[in-house]
């Protein structure tokens, strides 16, 4: 009965651990002036299907650095 019940926990652990949900990553790009001013502006929302520490790494890696026609910016996104 005691391996029973911890079969049931651990295989209890895997299926939580693996849970996927929908997660959104809200992404702004962030402009600083020349006074030292942030300005930001949304840049995208994404959903990603999948565990949290997945949706986290996939929504960090849309994180970049750049410059468009406005100047430099920094692209900013986070899990909500």
């Amino acid at each position: 009965m005691r391996t029973v019940i911890l079969t049931f926990v651990v295989l209890s652990g895997f299926t939580l651990a693996s849970c996927k949900k929908d997660y959104t990553c809200e992404c702004a790009k962030v402009r600083t002036d020349s006074d030292g001013n942030r300005n930001s502006s949304s840049d995208g929302n994404y959903t990603f299907k999948d565990s949290r520490l997945r949706a986290e790494k996939k929504c960090n890696d849309l994180e970049e650095t750049g410059t468009d026609v406005f100047g430099d910016y920094t692209r900013e996104c986070d899990i909500r």
